[in-house]
């Protein structure tokens, strides 16, 4: 019987290199084959393993786990659940980025696992995109911009031209430095021309708690979580991130449409594998990665956690890493950000 297997074993030290690992897979291959894209012909004989580089519970978790349930019919085996997390998901995705890349260890990555650490971590154990061969986006998740009650401004342009009238007097809450709703707050301030103050709170639950309670100004806060105070009065919303209006919040606007054209803000959901898979295994994991995504139990839940699917292909994927990766170098170098760990 398909289904999927949860384990959460140590990431361990892995002590082969890149090259050698894949070297040696690519003489196997030659060897036992006598052609490069064989293994794509008998793909998959085994059990897949999914690594989440987070503890279980987590939105990445519930990605992953939404995915691989779907995923484990459509290429008829088992799809493993490996939690490794530790050192903010790089510990998992060093450990899919030195596997052998026949297409049996998979990654669900995140934009802060391989967007913005490379330029937050400058000894980062990988290098994103090289170290992994693209395969499916899953999924795009928003922000909203919200402020307290108190703060004399109902639009995004009623906050631009607040905080130019009172420059380093507003202050925005983050879940930490170098978290996407940190680095949010300050795209935005490049692109208005405002200078916000900063104050990072251990976790998204307290920054937000925050701003409802008066402490900060702003946030741009995860969409859900902050659904309920919203209905409530106690956070007024007045901008979303993504370049479309949220289902969620179909009402408000987004940021780009309210004053800063082009300002786009969301977190990427994609499945990676190690650099060097062969390509039939790539578009064969691609399309059933799709389907998956696109059934409707898993679009449901997506878009209950306030996310939308995506999907494209693997070329596309990589163009859109690349593009995000430079775009949020600018940022934090503009920004002179440091990574707290």
């Amino acid at each position: 019987m398909l289904g999927v297997v949860y384990t959460s074993p140590d990431a361990g030290k892995i002590g082969t290199t890149l090259r050698a690992r894949r070297a040696a897979y690519a003489i196997a291959v030659l060897l036992l084959t006598g052609a490069a894209d064989a293994p794509a012909q008998a793909y998959p004989a085994k059990a897949v393993r999914m690594v989440v580089p987070f503890p279980p519970g987590g939105g990445t978790d519930v990605v992953g786990r939404l995915v691989a349930q779907k995923l484990a019919p459509l290429i008829g085996q088992q799809v493993i659940v490996d939690n490794r997390a530790g050192a903010a998901g790089r510990i998992g995705a060093e450990y899919v980025a030195r596997a052998v890349p026949d297409g049996y260890t998979l990654l669900m990555a995140t934009t802060t696992v391989i967007i913005t650490a490379p330029a937050l971590f400058p000894r980062l154990p990988y290098e994103s995109p090289r170290d992994f061969s693209p395969i499916s986006p899953v999924a795009s998740g928003t922000y909203v911009l919200v402020v307290h009650p108190s703060v004399p401004a109902r639009s995004v342009r009623e906050l631009i031209a607040l905080a130019k009238a009172r420059p380093g007097q507003l202050n925005f809450a983050s879940s930490g430095p170098g978290d996407t709703n940190h680095l949010s707050a300050e795209l935005f301030q490049i692109q208005a021309a405002v200078r916000l103050v900063h104050v990072p709170y251990k976790g998204a639950a307290p920054g937000t708690l925050s701003v409802i309670m008066g402490e900060t100004d702003l946030m741009f806060s995860n969409i859900v979580p902050a659904i309920p105070p919203i209905q409530a009065g106690r956070l007024r919303p007045v901008g979303i991130t993504s370049l479309k209006r949220s289902p969620m919040l179909p009402a408000v606007p987004t940021v780009a449409e309210s004053g800063l054209p082009g300002f786009n803000v969301e977190t990427l959901y994609a499945v990676l594998g190690p650099a060097g898979m062969p390509k039939p295994i790539v578009r064969q994991l691609n399309e059933a990665i799709a389907k998956a995504s696109q059934s409707p139990e898993t679009r449901e839940r997506l878009e209950a956690d306030g996310s939308q699917v995506l999907t494209s292909t693997p070329e596309e994927l990589e163009k859109l890493m690349i593009a995000e990766i430079g775009k949020w170098a600018k940022v934090i170098s503009q920004a002179g950000i440091k990574a707290p760990y």
